[in-house]
């Protein structure tokens, strides 16, 4: 590393008084800027041997994600392992429970194998000396292969007024696309929701289906299909501003080699994703315009803040940052904050089961415990931290305790935005921002149709459908 060097020093005997001055208050100068600077650099190495001393982020102590932690080995045996008891079959049924497949309750045949004779001592066998001993399956896939349904479309001139015509094609089978309906929701599950990208995709129809389908006509197929996932993502939109209680998170996407954010908002009913360009405030405000829910469940980022006209903050992520704090070193305030958040916690997991005033007990003692709390004082900076922290949203801690359908944590935010996370990490993202549009709308209807058809397949096939099945009031 290059050192910047001072000039040679003049001759002092040749200087004058007043060129002696000059020169002075020049260097005087120069060890002002140099002082300055040491004071700044000694305080950054400060910082970063703090640092150095931390204790790792791990999953388990903050928000970094799961797939950036590692599992411990676990340790090799001392002793070899029994020979466990060999199980035996009984039936179609292991001798251990639960262990057995279950049959099938209609099977396509059924094979009746019976002896013609003894094979021990080879005598001639009844009808009657046979029972069934054995039950078991053998399962195969038929083979997959296209139906195609060629469209002659025939004409003529007519005889009459000389004028040339072309049969009507019957309904379902008009010029246009050679794909159906069935391979549009075929491709929109495997891409959207199995991550398979476009070459994949093609060369998944050839090897499986026997389809020929290039990318370009997959790119073709899933245009086509937006205005239907559209008009259903606007009625799960519409099903959302109708919500109490939305619980909403981001995570990032890539859009055209750009960073973009994909938001999820999940109301009573509904679940709308939306992938925009900015991760402000601006978003949540364009979705929900004016209207303003009774609850909002998120993390403490700026931008999940304000949009309900009341807030629970999400105790998952608390409990971590928690842990963090008291990894470093923090022993005031972390250790007591942790066992109030748990204890919370166990509160909200049986409050269905406890009387509104039995509630209101917890709440206040909640609350009284969070008095005795902030007046801890801490010298770790961590725990410095953290106090200033929940002096701000103690507010917004335990507003679940005394409504039973608020969520304590925005899990249920993070497992939605799952599939979009290693939908990202399989596929690198969108090439174009009408693929973003159309994947953010596939996926809110998913989720919306998950808990009342738990087949995503059929869910899409009834969003693709001209007349698609309302969702259960």
């Amino acid at each position: 590393m290059s050192m910047t060097r001072l000039a040679p020093l003049p001759d002092l005997d040749r200087l004058s008084h007043a060129e002696k001055d000059v020169l002075i208050v020049a260097l005087w100068e120069q060890l002002n800027v140099a002082l300055a600077r040491i004071e700044e650099l000694t305080a950054r190495v400060a910082e970063l041997e703090a640092k150095l001393n931390e204790p790792p982020k791990t999953p388990r102590n903050s928000s970094t994600p799961p797939s950036h932690g590692y599992k411990a080995n676990k340790p090799k045996p001392n002793k070899p392992r029994p020979n466990k008891p060999r199980r035996r079959w009984r039936g179609n049924v292991l001798s251990r429970p639960g262990a057995a497949r279950a049959l099938h309750p209609d099977p396509d045949h059924v094979v009746e194998a019976k002896a013609e004779a003894c094979p021990h001592c080879a005598a001639g066998l009844a009808e009657n000396d046979q029972k069934p001993m054995t039950l078991y399956e053998r399962i195969e896939l038929p083979p997959i292969k296209p139906i195609v349904t060629q469209v002659r479309l025939h004409g003529g001139t007519c005889p009459h007024c000389r004028r040339r015509f072309t049969a009507l094609a019957p309904g379902g089978l008009e010029p246009g696309s050679p794909f159906g309906a069935s391979i549009e929701a075929m491709a929109v599950y495997l891409h959207y929701c199995q991550a398979i990208g476009f070459e994949r995709l093609g060369a998944l129809f050839g090897d499986v289906f026997g389809l020929t389908i290039s990318e370009g006509a997959l790119a073709n197929l899933f245009k086509r299909t937006m205005p239907r996932f559209e008009a259903r993502a606007g009625t799960i939109k519409e099903r959302l501003l109708r919500s109490a209680i939305v619980c909403s998170d981001e995570t990032s996407a890539r859009v055209e080699g750009r960073n973009w954010w994909q938001w999820v908002f999940l109301g009573t009913d509904a679940a709308l994703h939306v992938i925009e360009p900015s991760r402000g405030k601006k978003v949540p405000q364009g979705v929900f315009g004016s209207h303003r829910p009774a609850v909002w469940v998120s993390d403490l980022l700026g931008a999940q803040q304000g949009h309900g006209a009341d807030w629970q903050v999400c105790l998952a992520h608390q409990l971590r940052n928690v842990q963090y704090a008291i990894d470093d070193g923090d022993d005031v305030f972390a250790p007591v904050m942790k066992r109030i958040l748990l204890r919370a916690v166990a509160i909200g997991k049986r409050r269905h089961g406890l009387k509104d005033a039995t509630l209101r007990h917890y709440r206040g003692d909640l609350e009284r415990r969070m008095d005795r709390l902030m007046k801890l004082r801490p010298t770790n900076r961590h725990g410095l931290r953290l106090r200033k922290r929940f002096a701000k949203v103690r507010s917004n801690l335990f507003v679940f305790v005394a409504n039973r359908d608020v969520p304590y944590t925005n899990n249920v935010s993070e497992r939605a935005l799952r599939p979009s996370v290693i939908f990202r990490k399989v596929t690198n993202g969108f090439r174009s921002q009408w693929g973003a549009r159309l994947y953010a709308q596939v996926r809110s209807v998913v989720d919306t149709g998950r808990p009342h058809d738990p087949s995503v397949l059929r869910t899409i096939q009834s969003a693709l459908e001209e007349n698609p099945v309302a969702l259960p009031p």
